[in-house]
């Protein structure tokens, strides 16, 4: 039987560098990578995958210019309620102290409530740092182990995503941009993972 990754994180990388390309504002890239948000989802259930972890935005992200702040505070929300539509388990993880955490996916962020016998279950990262995550206690502890990690858009960082989770991941960068993902692209992904050698550290 093939390997297959039973979590999976996402990247999604390269939202402002598809608007510039486009002839957009930096801003406008990120609703158009909803659709691919919710392509991707689709995909991995098809394949069975049981878990999926979406990097939303980091609190480092809100360092940046306003509009681009609410605009990709607002795709974070939208999202959420696409992946929830979906029939999937979906909790949300990050510094919901600050304002910067949007008040609409406060619902979605008590972790304590989820329960294991979900189809499927969906995380989705906002305003999350690596120091809040492991200076508040672990608040990810209920999230486990990434077998593959996925990012979009050529760059080959982890950027702080879930530091315990990946500390074993495979990582396939793929190089295209975020709004342009195709199933393809996750099949390649999935293809390269098969050839991946799994020590574990051993």
């Amino acid at each position: 039987m093939a390997r297959l990754p039973q979590h999976i994180g996402i990247i999604p990388d390269g939202n402002r560098r598809w608007a510039q390309e486009k002839g957009l504002q930096k801003e406008e890239g990120y609703r158009y990578g909803l659709s691919a948000g919710l392509s991707m989802l689709r995909a991995a259930k098809r394949r069975g995958i049981r878990e999926l972890t979406y990097y939303g935005f980091t609190a480092d992200n809100c360092k940046r210019p306003k509009e681009q702040v609410r605009s990709f505070s607002q795709a974070c929300v939208q999202a959420a309620e696409l992946i929830a539509a979906e029939g999937v388990s979906l909790s949300v993880i990050g510094n919901t102290q600050s304002p910067c955490f949007p008040a609409a996916l406060l619902p979605y962020a008590d972790l304590s409530k989820r329960t294991d016998n979900e189809a499927m279950r969906v995380n989705l990262l906002v305003n999350y740092s690596w120091e809040w995550d492991i200076k508040n206690g672990f608040r990810s502890h209920n999230v486990p182990r990434i077998d593959l990690v996925i990012r979009w858009g050529g760059m080959c960082r982890l950027s702080g995503f879930l530091p315990v989770q990946t500390v074993y991941s495979d990582i396939c960068v793929l190089p295209e941009l975020w709004p342009d993902f195709k199933q393809s692209q996750f099949e390649k992904a999935l293809a390269w993972y098969r050839r991946q050698d799994v020590t574990l550290g051993g």
